[in-house]
């Protein structure tokens, strides 16, 4: 017990000579008017940080369908928002129930909390899963 003790002692004191060190770098600029001399103790400005895409897609594998693919962490982590694929895609999905491999879809990350919730809202009380029909309660969450 008194090793792991004295092994914790020893690793605050080095991490509070790190952050000694770090905070010695740090340097504020008297500020002398020459503005040159400012400009090279300055550090560059940040380059910018590219966006999160907003959209990205995903090909379809055998075996696939819409609730699989929307509980994918990578994709939405819940399958109940399936509908936001089947949205972002009607002019590529004839039957929410019926898709194919190979076609590729989109995956809309700009979705509101009120189309999160619209989506789910449907998955939940879609009714029974038919191969070939366009379920009415589909093409009525496509209409809004």
């Amino acid at each position: 017990m008194k090793f792991l003790e004295d092994r914790m002692k020893i690793l605050l004191v080095i991490g509070s000579f790190a952050l000694v060190a770090g905070c010695a770098g740090t340097q504020e600029t008297e500020d002398t008017g020459d503005a040159a001399a400012a400009a090279e103790t300055q550090p560059a400005p940040a380059e910018p940080v590219a966006a999160e895409p907003t959209r990205e897609t995903y090909t379809v594998v055998s075996g696939d369908h819409l609730w699989g693919i929307s509980s994918k962490p990578r994709i939405y982590g819940n399958p109940y928002q399936w509908p936001l694929i089947y949205k972002a895609n009607s002019d590529k999905i004839e039957d929410a129930d019926l898709i194919h491999p190979g076609q590729v879809f989109d995956i809309d990350r700009t979705a509101s909390a009120a189309d999160i919730d619209a989506a789910i809202q449907h998955a939940k009380t879609r009714g029974a899963w038919s191969l070939g029909v366009v379920e009415e309660s589909d093409k009525a969450y496509l209409a809004r």
